[in-house]
């Protein structure tokens, strides 16, 4: 069962509740209510380094216009601060995302929103779960990242993921300049608490051994799928990105968006993107 914990100071004043995964870790999800009854349910998942406190702005917008809109927190990232940078597997992660799911009605749709690297786990979600959304939305997806750890290091990764899991190393995406122009933006990342700038070997193992699994991941993605892509983004190779989502056997739509930088949510106010996915999710509802 959800706990409630607080109404946070935030756009659209979410509310904060902590739940218990089947392995009895606690971890936190962000809920944004409908002005009424919801239209359907939207879950988001966000990034290797960030977390619920990236993405008010976007989420109140979504539903403000009658999505009831769920933001969860994975494992050791964000207000998480249990076992921070860590997780025992991407599986654990798959299923963490499940078990909510499961739990929530089933009277509306039910969309899925993953970023960046989240983009992963919306993927591997639809081979290890089938059928518990309606639509995928991937936002600027992390499949094919252009910033990663040299050879000798993802080496060192792997040999202390078997001898010393938890050892800590840095995510290579620590400069500001990677996620935005906007130095507003940038200014918000550099002074972020509950951004995640280490992650175990056990953790990094596991991201790269997602990676493999997405191979096979790819062929079960039959729902309807958008991409959003940034034109300027330097964390993801947006060729390689399209080519891979071209191999979704469902329906795809994709949207580039000149000019922007990777995480659309510090694109400036008024940027297209929340009513793009307003009117991809419109049509997904059955």
């Amino acid at each position: 069962m959800a706990e409630e914990v607080k109404t946070l100071d935030e756009p659209g004043r979410p509310t904060l509740y902590r739940t218990t995964a089947s392995d009895g870790y606690r971890w936190h999800y962000r809920r944004y209510a409908s002005p009424g009854d919801p239209v359907a349910r939207v879950i988001f998942l966000h990034g290797i380094q960030s977390h619920g406190g990236w993405y008010p702005r976007s989420c109140s917008q979504i539903a403000e216009v009658g999505y009831e809109v769920f933001f969860l927190e994975r494992r050791g990232c964000g207000l998480n601060t249990e076992k921070r940078g860590d997780f025992p597997s991407f599986r654990r992660c798959l299923d963490d995302v499940a078990e909510f799911v499961r739990n929530l009605p089933t009277d509306r749709p039910r969309l899925m929103g993953a970023i960046s690297w989240g983009g992963k786990l919306g993927v591997g979600f639809q081979y290890r779960h089938p059928g518990l959304v309606d639509g995928l939305a991937l936002l600027c997806p992390g499949f094919f990242p252009k910033v990663r750890p040299g050879l000798f290091k993802r080496l060192w990764i792997g040999r202390c993921a078997l001898r010393a899991p938890t050892r800590l190393f840095p995510i290579p995406l620590n400069d500001p300049a990677l996620f935005t122009e906007s130095e507003h933006w940038r200014e918000f990342l550099r002074k972020d608490p509950l951004a995640l700038h280490e992650a175990t070997a056990r953790m990094l193992f596991q991201s790269n051994s997602l990676d493999i699994y997405l191979r096979r991941a790819k062929r079960w993605v039959k729902i309807p799928t958008l991409l959003l892509l940034a034109e300027h983004d330097r964390i993801i190779d947006n060729a390689k990105t399209r080519q891979y989502v071209d191999k979704f056997p469902g329906p795809k739509e994709v949207i580039d968006y000149p000019g922007a930088h990777h995480t659309l949510e510090f694109e400036p106010e008024g940027h297209p993107f929340v009513k793009d996915l307003l009117a991809w999710m419109a049509k997904v509802r059955p």
